[in-house]
């Protein structure tokens, strides 16, 4: 066969567009990271990993003074990260503990259908207090996700990322890989349970948190860079990131063919959707990450009311509704990850926003450091709670 000199050399610009040199094909998957989420730990018992997944009533907090009564797993909304390698043998033990029966699906696993999760068609609801035991066989690798088959329990919270590494890493290989669970909630004043019937939303998460309370992602000046997003709410999400361009590497179906992939900086997540994007992160800075829907990008939002007494800073222009510009600096610096931010950060991050620091290696040092050992709490008592974004009492 001829050489195509156009064809090698098209190929070998591309790939070097998105790949550092050092990626080694034979290289091990890294660990995924979930941010604000733990982890769902697991027996290994006679070669089977044995997780044990708890649906309950939680009550958290999703923004300083922001109380919300919702269903999650384990403590946790949304539900813990489940990981495990193709191949892998595993069973998950799920036991309801919520007022109502209920279910829990895989999605996007390919399993036999007594254990997909579909209640009704492969399986009776689970009753309060019961329990139900799936055990399979991992075939796949990508990011997936659990969540309960009753729609309404899905508004209520009930949802976890499920990650399932390939043997060897894909490539190009990544140096860092994170998880982010994207949700929506409508908290009407003063009642701390979600409006489950609702279309339009006040309150937007990742991982369980509403920016400026979201953990950054802090990575090294020329690390590669794979985020996992994952959509159970009603509404899409074109998820933006500041600074770095990214390729859609991966869906729910599993890892896509590097022939697909194409340069872009906004990514529409839609409902019940995974979306994988990796980049180089190449640009020095403090990048937002976050929908880029007007209404997504602010906390409690409210009617067009006039002004909003609540919040000095919602008083700016008397009948117009509130606008995205909060300073609260004080209450978030004690995040070891917000380490070095200018003053005024915190103005513009509310809603469904989290950032991509992408640091020299001397501050990411800096950050692990304080990470390890994080400095106390300088805010007097109870003034984190002050400041509430629903009012200054």
């Amino acid at each position: 066969m001829p050489f195509d000199r156009r064809g090698f050399f098209g190929r070998f610009f591309a790939s070097a567009a998105v790949a550092p040199a050092a990626a080694a094909a034979s290289a091990l998957p890294v660990a995924v990271q979930t941010l604000d989420v733990p982890k769902l730990p697991y027996k290994l018992i006679d070669g089977v990993k044995e997780f044990t997944l708890v649906a309950e009533v939680i009550r958290t907090s999703i923004a300083p003074g922001r109380i919300i009564d919702a269903w999650g797993f384990n403590g946790s909304i949304p539900g813990p990260m489940i990981e495990a390698n193709e191949g892998d043998r595993i069973r998950i033990i799920v036991e309801n503990q919520l007022p109502e029966m209920t279910g829990v699906h895989w999605h996007g696993l390919e399993i036999p259908m007594e254990l997909d999760g579909s209640v009704g068609l492969g399986m009776d609801p689970i009753k309060p207090g019961g329990k139900y035991v799936f055990e399979f066989t991992l075939r796949q690798n990508g990011t997936f996700f659990y969540h309960s088959h009753f729609p309404m329990q899905e508004m209520m919270g009930l949802i976890g990322m499920f990650v399932i590494h390939p043997a060897k890493a894909h490539t190009p290989v990544v140096d860092r890989d994170y998880a982010i669970i994207l949700q929506e909630w409508d908290l009407k004043p003063n009642n701390p349970v979600p409006n489950s019937l609702a279309m339009e939303f006040n309150w937007l998460t990742l991982n369980g948190k509403a920016g400026p309370d979201t953990t950054p992602i802090v990575v090294k000046q020329g690390e590669r860079v794979r985020i996992r997003l994952v959509n159970m709410g009603m509404d899409h999400h074109p998820i933006h990131l500041h600074g770095n361009h990214f390729f859609n590497t991966g869906t729910e179906a599993g890892r896509r063919p590097e022939s697909t992939w194409y340069a872009e900086n906004t990514i529409i997540v839609g409902v019940a959707q995974a979306r994988d994007i990796e980049f180089v992160a190449s640009n020095l800075g403090d990048w937002m990450l976050h929908c880029h829907l007007p209404h997504h990008m602010m906390n409690q939002m409210v009617p067009m009311v006039g002004p909003d007494m609540h919040h000095p800073a919602h008083s700016k222009v008397p009948g117009y509704p509130q606008d995205m510009w909060i300073v609260d600096d004080e209450i978030y610096n004690d995040k070891p990850e917000n380490y070095g931010l200018r003053k005024g950060w915190s103005g513009a991050m509310m809603g469904m926003m989290t950032m991509v620091r992408v640091v020299t290696p001397a501050m990411y040092d800096k950050i692990e450091a304080l990470r390890k050992t994080p400095p106390p709490i300088t805010l007097p008592k109870g003034e984190a709670h002050k400041h509430n974004h629903e009012g200054v009492k």
